[in-house]
């Protein structure tokens, strides 16, 4: 039983994603972001599922329990006589994978409320008269992409459409969801934790080619990202 959980819990998930990090090295950024993400998922889930057997194992080590299912508390108990802490440790495992989880989710809804207080707009874009240098895309059916009038003021006509394609093609490639999927499964396993940073830069990179490909013009979206984040940060523009 110890060997199956440390296989199980500790070795393969980390393994698991190394591999799919290693295929979606040479898939474009759009695809690779949503392979990692889905493969972070899956061993996300796989590695909580053995948690939960592995409490379940524990609960069933309860004479009271084992005896009002039918099962014999020292078979079970004999399964694990060699290692008794990995059932009974993995119940607090589990309540804490199921807590860390549950708040990420709770952040991701809270964060799209927020997002969603601003007033839906005729078209897809809405201006907002405040000198906060912002822009970014609130999801919905359909969304839109919130601009302040201050990250307007910083960018020229040509950045500004730029920047808008980029936002939009995170609405288009529902980025939203990869990023917090992939946040998600770094909340139920540490060793996915570096898999959300990971599938935010791709699908930056994602939003950045299909931004190119509309604009026609590589260098003007990384002129217009790179001037947008530079005057957020109260730094001089580009």
């Amino acid at each position: 039983m110890f060997d199956h959980f440390v296989v199980s819990v500790v070795v393969v998930p980390p393994l698991a994603v190394l591999v799919a990090a290693l295929v979606a090295g040479r898939l474009a950024p759009a695809l690779a972001a949503r392979v990692l993400a889905w493969s972070a998922v899956a061993v996300a889930v796989a590695g909580t599922a053995n948690l939960l057997v592995f409490a379940l194992h524990a609960l069933a080590e309860v004479p009271s329990v084992a005896h009002l299912m039918g099962w014999s508390e020292r078979v079970v108990r004999a399964d694990v006589a060699e290692v008794p802490w990995v059932s009974w440790g993995s119940a607090p495992l589990l309540a804490a994978v199921v807590a860390a989880v549950a708040w990420t989710h709770r952040r991701h809804r809270r964060d799209l409320r927020a997002g969603r207080l601003f007033p839906r707009p005729h078209g897809d874009v809405l201006l907002v008269d405040d000198p906060a240098v912002t822009a970014f895309a609130v999801p919905g059916r359909p969304g839109w992409v919130v601009v302040t009038s201050g990250m307007r003021a910083a960018l020229t006509d040509r950045q500004y459409a730029a920047l808008l394609a980029h936002e939009r093609a995170h609405l288009d490639g529902a980025h939203h969801r990869l990023v917090r999927l992939a946040e998600l499964a770094g909340a139920a396993h540490p060793a996915l934790r570096w898999v959300s940073a990971q599938v935010g830069f791709l699908v930056e990179r994602a939003a950045d080619e299909r931004a190119a490909a509309e604009v026609g013009d590589r260098r003007l979206v990384a002129q217009a990202v790179g001037q947008a984040a530079l005057v957020a940060a109260g730094r001089p523009g580009l």
